[in-house]
């Protein structure tokens, strides 16, 4: 494949994992009432391991021998790239507007550039900085809700700081996908999604025996549903496929994408109010991701990963 039709590809695998994820955070607020958030995020990973075992089991059992050596790295990804990320992102929607969750996602790159430069010396060109610096700009704005001296005091919401965590959880994982086996998607997806489930169990067990727990009812499990399919499923493929063909810096600049589909979906599904701080965030997220990828267009990663397979 040709460099130009890779990129082609990688831009509309990574804008549809986008709008996916977009409606993932619009699916949580969906789900405050409906259903707890650490036993939305475990229903999702069961619904999802489920689906994708039934597809995959051929190519798991393939690849077993490659699957048992490398274990350990991705029992790790999908522990904190899927479990961990939506845990904190579920239970960021029961205190935030999904509109302040889609766009506090965009810190996510920078997360991916720092550690990527502090670990592997990995180049990041100026114009890609610059958009760095604009997709930020915008992410503060919206933490602190159009005034950015709150943010000097400290007085942040507490879903928007709950969200923070689940920006290093994804940014940890982008950047170790490096890491990740040359195995089939499927086989991937079988391990990852697994781990997945595993991991959150035991947070939705304990959920259930607090105060926070309750049966959730039909709209929960549609919510969980969804999620499963579209976030679970279909984004982690496209999104590792986009870091391979074009790299985990580029590749991270697609995630400031989300607050756009996320705003437009939460405005049409949840009846969220768009203030104008939102405007002027989107306004400067959506700048950023547009220098930052013209800037990788014209110098490539310096370090190739040697990704294979979100």
């Amino acid at each position: 494949m040709t460099s130009a039709k890779a990129s082609r590809l990688a831009y509309i695998l990574l804008t549809a994992t986008a709008v996916f994820w977009g409606g993932n955070a619009v699916a949580g607020k969906f789900a405050v009432g409906h259903i707890p958030p650490l036993t939305l995020n475990a229903l999702r990973w069961t619904m999802a391991f489920s689906v994708i075992l039934a597809i995959g089991w051929p190519s798991f059992r393939r690849e077993w021998p490659s699957v048992r050596a490398n274990l350990p790295v991705l029992l790790g990804l999908g522990a904190v790239g899927f479990s961990l990320f939506n845990m904190a992102l579920y239970t960021a929607a029961q205190y935030t507007s999904a509109v302040n969750i889609t766009i506090e996602q965009s810190g996510i790159p920078l997360f991916v550039f720092v550690t990527n430069f502090l670990l592997f010396r990995m180049r990041v060109g100026l114009a890609q900085i610059f958009g760095f610096v604009l997709s930020l700009t915008g992410v503060a704005v919206v933490t602190s809700g159009g005034d950015l001296a709150r943010l000097a005091t400290l007085e942040i919401n507490r879903g928007d700081a709950i969200v923070l965590i689940a920006v290093a959880a994804y940014g940890v994982y982008t950047v170790a996908l490096r890491y990740k086996p040359a195995l089939n998607w499927q086989t991937l997806m079988v391990v990852m999604s697994f781990s997945a489930m595993v991991t959150a169990w035991p947070f939705a067990l304990w959920e259930q025996q607090s105060a926070a727990g309750y049966a959730p009812d039909l709209m929960g499990l549609a919510a969980a549903a969804y999620t499963a399919i579209f976030p679970s499923i279909l984004s982690q493929v496209f999104y590792m496929r986009g870091v391979e063909l074009i790299g985990s810096n580029r590749a991270g600049v697609f995630i400031n994408l989300v607050p756009v589909f996320g705003t437009i979906l939460a405005i049409v599904v949840l009846g969220e109010r768009l203030h104008l701080f939102h405007a002027v965030a989107l306004a400067l997220v959506i700048g950023g991701i547009g220098l930052a990828e013209r800037g990788a267009g014209k110098s490539m990663d310096a370090v190739k990963t040697n990704e294979s397979g979100r």
